[in-house]
Order: C-alpha cells, then structure tokens, then sequence
C-alpha cells in the first residue's frame, strides 16, 4: 500500500489525508500542535468549495446554512451591487455559511487517530520522499506540505518565498446578535470594510478590514468600535455585542506567485503553495479542491507532473483576482471610491455572475 506523509494538520492537510485514505492509502499526519483543533470563526464556502467536500464524502457532514440575499453597500447604506440570487443558484448553486473549527472537527473526524501525530515539528523535507522532524524520519511515496504560508516543506520545491504584506488587517468575530440579520453583505467604506453573515445556529459571523501598515498596535474591539460606530445597521449592534475574547485580529498576507508546487515526490496543497487574501472567500475552498485533484492522481506514474499542471494555473488565477479585489475595496483616496462606487452601481447582476464562472464553475 503506498503512503503518504502530511505535513499540517489544518483544513488542508486533514482534508488531503481524507482524500488519500479514500482511494486507498496508507497515511501519517504530522502536526506541530500538541493537539489538533481550530480557533477560527467563520467562512464562506462556495459552490466549488461544497463540490469537493461532496467527492470527500462530507457533503452534509458540516452545520452550515445557505446564504440567501447577498450584496454590497456604501457608508451611507445605499447599494452598491447585489447578487442575483436565482441567477447564482441555477448556474452555480449558492455558498453556506459555516463556523471554521465546525468544518475543521468534521474533516479531523474523517481521519483515524491512528494516523495522527501531534507535537512533530518538521525540519526539513528532501525530494526522495522522506521528511525530518522532531521525533526522528518519515517516509512515503508522496509528501505533501499542508503546513500553511511559512511553510517548512515549501523550502524543498522553491526555497525561500517571503509572504507578502496586502496593506490591511482584519477583524473576525462570532456574536450572538440582539437583533435579526437576515443578508449576508459588506460594506465598503475608505480605506474600511465591514461584512457579516448568519450562521446554521443564528450566530453571525463578522469581518472587519482596515488599512494599517505592518505591525502597527493593536486597538482591540476600543479601535473596531471607534471606526465603525456611526456605520450602518446593523454594523454598531454587531461590534456592541463583541467581546475581546471574540476577537481574531490578523495582519492579510500572501504569497508571491509560485511556478511549481512539487519537486519530484513532494507535493504542496493549501496555503504552503498559493496563500491568498480572503478577499474571494476561496483560501479554504482551494485547499479541498487541492486535495481531491492531488489524491485522485497521484499514484499515477506522472500523477504530480498534472497535480502541477492543473493546479497552478487556476489557483494563482484565483490568487491574483483576490488580492486585486483587495485593492478595489481598500482604496483611501476619496475620488477614486467615488468611481469605484460609480462603476459597481452601473454594474449588472449578469456581469457578475458571468465573472465568477472561472472561480465556481469547478468539478472534481
């Protein structure tokens, strides 16, 4: 039986070792945290997203809710753009609102314990198949670096790639709302945004985004309610309802494009080969498409030469569209949101629907 080794046990690696156990592979899960678990919040999974939690076998396994009306506004509450919902249905299907450690419990549920080894940290990866950790030497037919943006496997396929800083930071949140949500929207401001959405058990998840230079002191929920309290509803009541212990603040980073994400049997998956701004909601969604491609050809003679060939282009595709929507939306100077604004007012619902195709319209 071949095996694979994973390094990372995150949404990524746990979904890859899904994949593999699934067409009939042996597999070892090396993980650096003493114990596996997932502190997020919320995510959006799409359309392509939910197919390949489909080809894992996990289609209904995740607590999720599907997102109804959805849209983007100005600071002065007026529409901006808003998705025609039948239109997305009928041609993509719509995406679900799910709570991240949700998602990570379900995948992590999917793997044998036996399969699991937590507190190895992995030194270093070498192209012939076996990887050094703190616990001594793995090997496998196929090593898959699953460990994230600083990842230690990259170095063995591209050597040193320093992520790149986007110019933002975000807020996330999970709060009990005191009143009624029903939308999932954004609202973009100056420099500022603002988006929610409503989980399968009435929570809503929250992001907030502000642009900050790297490395700037962190305000905590003082600074999210000062920039935010005059928004509109129901923005002042969701920050009202934060607590600091709620609060998930992230500097936005990601990686410069990537050429190969394998160098003879390894093989990167997830954020270690195409880490991307969370603009699109895809980060995730690209991780399980990574596994499922990955798995299902590997054993293939040439079968990491078409994991490479297939996944490069469409994830960096993905990768650079979302760090461009990123700019859009983050930009500070005034005449330049008022055109922004302007166009996205003039802009059809058919246009946009037709402009997510490259990005949903994925089958395993």
């Amino acid at each position: 039986m071949p095996k694979a080794i994973i390094v990372g046990a995150g949404i990524g690696g746990l979904a890859t070792a899904v994949a593999f156990i699934r067409q009939g592979w042996d597999v070892e899960v090396l993980e650096r945290a003493p114990r596996i678990r997932e502190v997020g919040a919320g995510l959006s999974v799409w359309p392509n997203g939910l197919r390949a939690l489909a080809a894992l076998g996990l289609a209904d396994a995740v607590p999720a809710r599907e997102s109804g009306s959805a849209g983007i506004r100005d600071t002065d509450g007026h529409w901006l753009s808003r998705s025609d919902v039948a239109l997305f249905r009928s041609k993509y299907g719509l995406p679900q609102m799910m709570h991240r450690a949700e998602l990570h419990e379900v995948l992590r549920a999917a793997v044998p314990e036996s399969v699991l080894r937590t507190g190895i940290t992995v030194t270093r990866a070498h192209p012939d198949g076996t990887v050094e950790h703190s616990a001594g030497t793995s090997a496998g037919e196929v090593i898959v670096g699953a460990d994230g943006i600083r990842s230690a496997v990259r170095r063995a396929v591209c050597g040193v790639i320093e992520p790149r800083y986007s110019g933002y930071v975000t807020w996330r949140m999970v709060v009990t709302p005191t009143e009624p949500v029903g939308e999932i929207a954004e609202i973009w401001g100056t420099g500022e945004r603002f988006g929610y959405g409503v989980l399968h058990d009435g929570r809503v998840y929250c992001f907030a985004v502000a642009n900050k230079a790297a490395g700037s002191e962190d305000g905590g929920l003082g600074e999210l309610r000062r920039r935010f309290a005059d928004w509109p509803a129901p923005v002042p009541a969701l920050v009202a309802a934060a607590t600091e212990e709620d609060l998930l603040k992230h500097e936005i980073y990601d990686l410069p494009a990537l050429k190969t994400y394998v160098a003879e049997r390894i093989a990167l998956v997830g954020d270690a080969a195409h880490a991307m701004t969370p603009n699109l909601g895809q980060g995730a969604c690209q991780a399980l498409e990574d596994a499922v491609v990955l798995a299902r050809i590997a054993a293939e003679g040439n079968g990491l030469a078409r994991y490479d060939a297939e996944r490069v282009r469409r994830t960096q595709m993905i990768r650079v569209r979302s760090r461009q929507i990123g700019a859009i939306a983050q930009l500070s100077w005034r005449p330049a949101v008022a055109v922004r604004n302007a166009v996205m007012r003039r802009l059809p619902a058919e246009a946009q629907a037709k402009t997510a195709a490259a990005v949903l319209d994925w089958q395993p």
